[in-house]
């Protein structure tokens, strides 16, 4: 077993960057590329593609885009190749990089993991009366079902990998199963060595999202540069968990305790009861330092026995939705947006009405920009709608377009896409099922093998911390700063869950923002968009917190109307409250880019 493993991360999602493969293959002794491509969405996206396609259905770019061009590099440099892009479909995404290698003349392995595939269930889930892990929801309709996929872990990709695999395709797999795959294989780690385990999740984490750790998505982000050569990440990781951070060489972009603390807050929930296939996950003592120009050290994260069941993602079909954008400039523009949208709104049901057909199920109006109503100003309006008709959803799209010659002055759109056009609303359904249920195999051009996956004993999520930092007391004069002057922050989505995690820009100032960003505190700052809970969680080690708030995203995905269906920009929004320290810490504020 070998001391250590370098891991690049190329990929965070189906559209990202081809040019990180090359980037990666330049970093010296690179052992492993991985590839995140998935997310729910993108699920039923690549079924209705395969639905009409049997050859579809995976990510088509980890081909042609990021394989295709440099097969002879990687092939010359002995890296591996571990990637999720087969979505729907690895068997027809390995067949294409079968047919690439061998056109290519190489000498390459690739197996295909499966089993994560469960639509052909849909009726025995739905006989057995399964629901919706959350809301307690009934299972939709058969008809409507585009993807039913259980998450897998790392022990598969493992697998692979020991019987030769150069490339590994997988289906849906958890994020970070394809960094952890890795560790497993080289280091010989076992289903119960669960901080080990642990640590390799967190460094599949924080390099699964590609340049959000390098400085993409960043608070500061002009320390990153010029983001055009930004730098994809590098894990370098021991056989005893320790881990550093990098990324590719003659690149921009930062590696820091912050742009990396943010991405290891960035979409979990409770920080000590992260759950995957493999591990429970505590990430509240980890610490992150600075060990050089772009270069930083991890430590701390704990494990405990994983849940006996995976998690399962159903996606379905649940009506239509479309919306316009418009922008508007002038005097009293809000006024104007406001009557060009209702008036397409009362068109719209006028000839609903005149049909016997039901109203909307959902009607959105935003609108963004500096617009004073008594001065010159700017906005965007967004109008949209659901309905269970396509048909009713194309006659409000029609009303809003066609009262063009009739709305207030000012109006303007960007034409050369074409008019907007009914489009499904895609809602997630999440359930558990336990994992002797959902056999797995491994198939590398001989048919598929059954797998039998190691256990090193099952456990359960402990309650919801309730670590608070050290209570502060005010003293001397006090004063008010924007939460920007003394944190870094960063949003995202799960579902129609949002988190923000939030990372102290000096640990003294750590409990006057836990102090200041108090459960009410937040859905008060939220409340045009909240609607549960709010929870918070403290993570000592990396001086943080982690906020998180259900109910938020409008259903979120393809479900929402929103203009910010994935709650990105939360974290900006958050950035502006008010946090009161003593005027004398204020000294330790240290000036921004």
């Amino acid at each position: 077993m070998g001391e250590r493993v370098v891991v690049g991360g190329a990929s965070g999602f189906w559209g990202d960057a081809t040019l990180a493969t090359r980037q990666l293959l330049d970093f010296p002794a690179i052992d492993y590329i991985v590839y995140d491509y998935l997310a729910e969405i993108t699920m039923s996206i690549m079924a209705r593609a395969c639905a009409k396609d049997s050859s579809a259905g995976y990510a088509g770019d980890f081909v042609t885009g990021a394989l295709a061009p440099n097969l002879a590099e990687i092939a010359h440099k002995n890296v591996r190749i571990i990637s999720n892009a087969g979505g729907v479909n690895p068997q027809a995404c390995a067949a294409a990089v079968r047919d690439l290698i061998a056109r290519a003349g190489l000498d390459l392995t690739v197996a295909v993991v499966t089993g994560d595939d469960l639509k052909d269930r849909a009726g025995a889930f739905a006989k057995a009366g399964v629901t919706e892990m959350f809301s307690g929801q009934a299972f939709p309709p058969i008809d409507a079902i585009a993807s039913i996929n259980a998450y897998l872990g790392a022990f598969p990709i493992a697998a692979a990998l020991d019987r030769g695999a150069d490339i590994v395709i997988a289906g849906r797999c958890v994020d970070s199963a394809v960094t952890l795959g890795a560790c497993i294989h080289a280091f010989g780690w076992t289903a119960d060595e669960y901080d080990l385990l642990a640590a390799g999740s967190l460094a599949g984490h924080i390099i699964e999202c590609g340049p959000q750790a390098t400085g993409g998505n960043f608070t500061d982000w002009k320390d990153a540069g010029d983001i055009a050569g930004i730098g994809y990440p590098v894990a370098i990781i021991a056989n005893d968990g320790s881990m550093g951070i990098t990324k590719a060489p003659d690149t921009s972009g930062i590696v820091s305790p912050a742009s990396v603390g943010e991405q290891m807050l960035y979409e979990i929930g409770d920080p000590r009861a992260y759950l995957l296939p493999d591990v429970i996950c505590d990430f509240s003592d980890v610490t992150i330092v600075q060990d050089g120009q772009d270069t930083v050290k991890i430590a701390g994260a704990k494990g405990a026995a994983p849940p006996d069941s995976y998690k399962v993602c159903a996606t379905f079909a649940d009506g239509y939705r479309a919306g316009q954008l418009l922008a508007f400039n002038g005097f009293e523009v809000r006024q104007k947006a406001e009557a060009l949208a209702n008036a397409a709104i009362a068109r719209a049901r006028n000839i609903l009405r005149s049909m016997n057909a039901p109203d909307y199920d959902e009607i959105s109006i935003e609108m963004t920009g500096d617009a004073p109503d008594d001065a010159y100003g700017e906005i965007m309006l967004k109008a949209a709608v659901r309905h269970r008709d396509a048909r009713a959803v194309g006659i409000f799209l029609k009303e809003l377009t066609g009262l063009g010659l009739a709305t207030p002055p000012g109006m303007s759109v960007f034409s050369g896409g074409g008019r907007a056009k009914p489009s499904p609303v895609v809602r997630l359904f999440s359930f558990t099922l336990n994992r002797n249920e959902v056999p797995v195999f491994v198939d590398l051009g001989g048919g598929p093998e059954p797998l039998e996956l190691p256990c090193g004993g099952v456990g359960e999520p402990r309650a919801a911390g309730s670590l608070e930092p050290e209570r502060p007391v005010a003293a001397g004069t006090m004063a008010d700063v924007p939460l920007i002057e003394l944190a870094w922050a960063r949003s995202g989505d799960k579902g129609d869950k949002a988190n923000i995690g939030v990372l102290a820009r000096d640990p003294a100032f750590m409990p006057w923002i836990w102090a200041a960003l108090t459960e009410q505190a937040i859905a008060v700052h939220f409340s045009g968009y909240l609607e549960g809970e709010v929870e918070r969680f403290y993570l000592p080690g990396s001086h943080s917190m982690n906020i998180l708030m259900h109910e938020v995203l409008g259903g979120g995905g393809i479900a929402s109307l929103r203009n910010d269906a994935q709650g990105k920009g939360f974290a900006q929004m958050l950035l502006a409250h008010p946090v009161s320290i003593p005027q004398e810490l204020t000294k330790e504020i240290k000036t921004r880019n």
